[in-house]
């Protein structure tokens, strides 16, 4: 049972972020919504005349059709019309009764928007980072992650009555997620969106629908306000269970003692009906649970830890050269930067992963990286159980399965899970089993690449407060803005083929940058 007897009302001009564990249901009731799946007993009612936009990830339907298109089949309507038009405008003889139709077919392009449609769906395509030059190609032109942005201009692009996104800042880097904030809370309909990103429900979200407890509540006000509204209705409801047990210890104790005194059976009687009427609220077993996560480095870190000399890198463009980079002893590095920009492939360099096209990386004597890759393929083994795969990083010889069942089940792995093969496991889990073998390892320097993308919010608070709690150096690559904003204590952007590297913090580094930019326009 995912959850049972959901009644939940959500109204126009609220935007709600869908949250809850990862296998509690969100996105089988958002399928529900949609009308994708049925659900076992209940309806679903939507308003008259609603037009419901859903994020799909279907990029395979449109791999040989034009961007612009793709975008424009949003909007199904005025893409119909768009396609009889050209259709007409094509035929150098038209019969009579297409002549009749080809007079009123402009009026009716008009008034569904087909003047502006070019216009309107480049800007959703740029705000998400696809550039104009690229509009005119096929889909297939495009990265996975890029493929998926533009489905996501494709259900803007309607301007639905009802949004309903699952998992939209996948794949997006910090601009586009600023963006898309900006769109949503200009939305004047309803917005119904599951996110792991704490910044974007903060951001977008009037309103949290938790689904927990195989229910759905609703809260008021962003994800921060419901972490805080919920902790105090929980320490509420707990505060009273353990007043009416104390009150019920000692209405026990009165009817044990004097239950059986002639003189006090009256007030023994009475106090066995206060007692009987006394009611402990349940508290429901929570499907949140959170991975036990700490980093303890076996070795001493010296303070020399990763030293770049005037590294370049060329694919078919320079991504970047002359880079100069000394990281030293309990820094937290964050590589920021738009997709595509080489962020990942900086971070390779500096750990001797892949080689610079020019320059040279050093690492300090001390350091043991301990390593989480974009793509968990690039060290899982998918043929493997889990707990062979986990093995392999032992740091010693005749590691029991006791041990290895310790570190798995403190990433939520319990029972029969560990002997799952790594191929089944799901994008959270790989993830986890990755954290479990950097623990494992015990590196004295931990590097991350998107650790986030598939990590639920408890695992990525429990990851988020881990490395807050490391001593020594963290290189990361994020685009969650509030990962880097509670860590970083320096900030690498990767961009345009240069790096900027800002010895602060995050919110420093976008100041700096506003002052630079006013003082680039006042030259």
């Amino acid at each position: 049972m995912l959850f049972e007897n959901v009644s939940v009302k959500f109204v126009p001009g609220c935007r709600y972020g869908l949250i809850g564990a990862n296998g509690s249901g969100k996105s089988t009731f958002m399928k529900i919504l949609t009308g994708e799946q049925q659900p076992t007993s209940g309806s679903v009612a939507i308003g008259k005349d609603c037009r419901v936009g859903f994020l799909k990830q279907n990029h395979y339907d449109y791999e040989d059709v034009r961007i612009l298109d793709v975008v424009y089949m949003g909007n199904e309507r005025l893409w119909q019309i768009h396609c009889e038009r050209e259709y007409l405008y094509s035929k150098v003889d038209l019969t009579e009764e297409e002549e009749e139709r080809a007079n009123d077919i402009e009026g009716l392009f008009a008034d569904a928007g087909g003047y502006t449609m070019e216009a309107d769906a480049a800007r959703l395509l740029i705000g998400l980072g696809i550039p104009e030059e690229k509009h005119e190609q096929p889909l297939s032109s495009l990265t996975g992650g890029f493929k998926l942005r533009v489905l996501l201009a494709q259900v803007l692009f309607d301007n639905p009555d009802i949004l309903l996104l699952d998992e939209p800042t996948n794949h997006l880097d910090m601009s586009s997620i600023d963006w898309l904030c900006n769109v949503l809370k200009n939305h004047r309909g309803t917005v119904i969106v599951i996110s792991h990103n704490r910044y974007f429900l903060n951001e977008v979200c009037t309103h949290i629908a938790d689904l927990d407890y195989q229910e759905i509540r609703l809260f008021t006000g962003n994800y921060d306000a419901f972490m805080t509204a919920n902790a105090i209705a929980l320490e509420n409801i707990r505060r009273e269970n353990q007043k009416k047990e104390n009150r019920i210890s000692e209405l026990k104790e009165f009817i044990n003692r004097f239950g059986a005194n002639a003189s006090k059976a009256r007030q023994a009687t009475s106090r066995q009906k206060e007692l009987d009427k006394i009611q402990l609220e349940e508290i429901k077993p929570s499907s949140r649970v959170s991975p036990f996560i700490r980093f303890n480095p076996a070795e001493r870190l010296g303070e020399k830890v990763i030293e770049a000399s005037n590294v370049a890198k060329i694919y078919d463009r320079e991504l970047f050269r002359d880079v100069d980079l000394t990281i030293g002893n309990a820094e937290k590095v964050a590589i920021i930067g738009t997709n595509g920009a080489g962020k990942t492939t900086l971070l390779k360099i500096l750990l001797k992963r892949i080689e610079p096209t020019a320059g040279n990386v050093v690492h300090g004597e001390t350091a043991k990286i301990g390593y989480f890759p974009q793509d968990a393929a690039e060290i899982l083994n998918m043929d493997d159980r889990a707990i062979d795969w986990l093995a392999r990083f032992a740091p010693r010889e005749g590691v029991t399965e006791v041990e290895l069942r310790s570190f798995m089940g403190k990433m939520l792995f319990s029972g029969d899970e560990v002997y799952k093969p790594v191929k089944v496991l799901s994008g959270g889990e790989k993830a986890r089993l990755i954290i479990a073998k950097m623990m494992f390892e015990a590196g004295n320097v931990l590097a991350l690449d998107e650790p986030t993308n598939h990590l639920d919010l408890e695992s990525i608070e429990a990851l988020n407060y881990s490395l807050s709690l490391f001593p020594n150096t963290v290189i990361f690559v994020s685009h969650d803005r509030e990962f880097i904003r509670s860590l970083a204590t320096r900030i690498i952007e990767v961009g345009d083929g240069t790096i900027t590297d800002y010895p602060g913090t995050l919110e420093e580094y976008e100041e700096f940058k506003k002052r630079r930019a006013k003082a680039n326009k006042n030259k």
